[in-house]
């Protein structure tokens, strides 16, 4: 049929030279030229060619990312080309790397020596780095396994130093070679292996092998839950609605995108403002209400606020073309126009988290802009407005990459968890791959499931139009803080924003580090409170009252208050010890007003009638 196409269009074209065909006329692709039987130079119709071409490389690409876990071979070869070319024109560098190699052969030999000398007790040649924990063990400080541990730190070390500085290198090929680098030579980890691993030795022998025969099992286990779709061991103790996510309440509204939960008054009295929380969408949002111990909506609820809460539908292949906008629209807007139908005069305290406490600057950005005033005040959590420096997520995002990744997710209509969860335990494959093959493989023992892992596993999809937006112009074109972003035809500022802001950044974090969610100081010209905890991304978040080494430090800048930037914040914000949560609170209360009996749940003349109990129906998708 193609071919059919084509000899038509051929035939048209000789037979009335210069006049385009009414197929072409409608074609929206710009036509092509080419020269005819005759040598005359003609037009013709490429809509065909055009379409079939994309598609045919559109499905190679979505083919090969099942095999890559998303990542462009394009991308990652012209980084290694970029190093590779620009190391081979770099003989200074290269005899600086062999002076390094001699003096750590050197330094390694001595070492050698003067353990063979002191019976193994000298000092070691080089440490780990402190977040390195594999080697901290005394076993490892004896022969042979200390020769061991030092040779593979020597060896990273001087690839750190063979993938870094060489002038001419762009930042981010820098960045990904030191990475793919870091990450191969982890593989070979002498924690890694039985024979190599004396922790692992030493169990062996005690347990009399059966360690690994539990090991084995364990790996059978987990092979056949990842193949058949299930959730990992431990998972099936923590239930939603059940055990976690239990926090009393109703689903108040519902439409296509979210499901908006109001959550019962714990006290008698509450302040008038009531607390939207918009979670990110990546994942389930009840890790702001996991178990009673640990639920942030608990806690805001027993401390006299009025708690509501975005629920984000796991999309399917049929909601691909949901776009960023309509997470705005469809879901904090949405929300914010039920909320102030259930508790109308007041503003509103929004919270964001994450992906979702982007999505809410970005609302509240457009709201400031039109001269909406409905909210109170916005507080951030973990989550970035300037993606120039977002941390080694970006990594995976150039041209290359995202071409890559949106032909994968055109495919299939939405990005799957399994590929989301790929990237990132390859931030962390120490903690998160290594770590949890030594124990649950080798030693044979099951790492103990806890709530928020349990969460952790229950991600949800992204839908390709919103991703691809997302990634486009956030991360890779950064049009948000830079004030490019349109909403509703218009572009939007942060620096329009009045409403005095809360933001909360974890010193470990690997997805939103804490220098980028610090940028709100510079983005926006009104008060700033900044809090750094301890902890990451998910850990330093909930940190309820009680929980032992947690401390933060917090300082507020007024609007007209000079910037003051990452490293004096760190030296002059004072440091306080245990939960940030009542530091928010207090906060908060400070930002509301005297409290006063609790709103109905739900307003059914206003449309908001309650539909069911908390934790909904979305939460429960698949």
């Amino acid at each position: 049929m193609l071919a059919a196409s084509k000899n038509s269009t051929a035939a048209h074209t000789d037979a009335q030279p210069g006049v385009k065909s009414a197929a072409m006329a409608a074609c929206t692709c710009p036509p092509a030229q080419g020269i005819d039987a005759t040598g005359t130079i003609g037009d013709r119709d490429s809509y065909a060619v055009t379409a079939f071409a994309d598609i045919v490389d559109r499905s190679l690409h979505a083919t090969a990312a099942r095999f890559t876990m998303g990542l462009s071979p394009a991308a990652l070869a012209e980084a290694y080309l970029d190093w590779a070319t620009h190391l081979a024109f770099s003989p200074g560098k290269r005899m600086q790397l062999i002076d390094k190699a001699t003096r750590k052969a050197t330094r390694f030999a001595n070492h050698a020596c003067r353990c063979a000398l002191e019976n193994g007790k000298a000092e070691c040649c080089i440490e780990p780095l402190p977040q390195d924990r594999r080697f901290v063990g005394a076993e490892w400080q004896k022969w042979p396994y200390s020769f061991m541990y030092q040779a593979f730190l020597l060896n990273q070390q001087w690839w750190h130093n063979a993938t870094t500085g060489i002038r001419g290198v762009t930042k981010q090929h820098e960045n990904m070679v030191e990475f793919g680098s870091r990450q191969i030579l982890d593989m070979f980890s002498p924690s890694n292996f039985l024979l190599t691993n004396p922790e692992v030795l030493r169990h062996t022998v005690s347990k009399g092998g059966t360690n690994l025969v539990n090991g084995l099992r364990n790996l059978a286990e987990d092979w056949e839950r990842a193949v058949s779709g299930k959730k990992p061991v431990g998972t099936e103790d923590f239930v939603v609605g059940r055990n976690v996510a239990v926090t009393p309440g109703k689903v108040i509204f519902r439409n296509r995108l979210i499901e908006l939960i109001q959550y019962a008054p714990a006290t008698d009295q509450v302040h008038p403002e009531p607390v939207l929380i918009v979670p990110a969408w990546i994942m389930k949002y009840y890790i702001l209400d996991l178990s009673q111990q640990n639920s942030l909506v608990k806690y805001l609820t027993e401390q006299g606020f009025t708690v509501f809460m975005i629920s984000w539908k796991n999309p399917r292949p049929e909601d691909r073309d949901l776009a960023l906008d309509d997470y705005r629209t469809l879901g904090v807007m949405a929300a914010l126009d039920a909320v102030r139908a259930i508790v109308p005069d007041q503003k509103v305290h929004a919270v964001g988290y994450c992906l979702g406490g982007t999505l809410l600057s970005i609302a509240a950005a457009a709201m400031a802009r039109d001269g909406d005033d409905r909210l109170k005040s916005m507080t951030l959590l973990a989550a970035q407005t300037d993606f120039h420096e977002a941390g080694e997520l970006m990594l995976f995002i150039n041209e290359s990459q995202l071409a890559f990744l949106e032909d994968m997710m055109w495919e299939q209509g939405f990005l799957d968890t399994t590929q989301m969860a790929g990237a990132f335990q390859m931030l962390r494959s120490t903690d998160l791959v290594w770590s949890h093959m030594i124990r649950d493989y080798l030693m044979g023992e099951r790492t103990p499931m806890i709530d928020l892992m349990a969460w952790n596993t229950d991600a949800t999809r992204m839908p390709y139009r919103m991703h691809a937006e997302y990634l486009r112009r956030l991360f890779l074109n950064n049009d948000l803080a830079e004030g490019r972003l349109i909403v509703t035809g218009k572009p939007i500022a942060l620096s329009d924003i009045r409403a005095p802001i809360f933001t909360v950044g974890t010193v470990s974090d690997h997805v939103a580090p804490w220098r980028s969610t610090y940028k709100i100081n510079l983005l926006t010209d009104t008060e700033v409170t900044y809090l750094l905890t301890s902890g990451g991304h998910n850990a330093g978040i909930v940190s309820e009252p009680g929980r032992d080494g947690r401390s933060f430090q917090v300082m507020t800048k007024n609007a007209d208050d000079h910037y003051v930037d990452p490293e004096t914040y760190l030296a002059e914000a004072p440091r306080k010890e245990g939960s940030w949560w009542p530091e928010w609170s207090a906060w908060l209360d400070g930002h509301s007003g005297d409290p006063a009996a609790p709103p109905p749940i739900g307003a059914a003349a206003a449309g908001y009638a309650p539909r069911c109990d908390a934790p909904g129906a979305y939460v429960l998708q698949a």
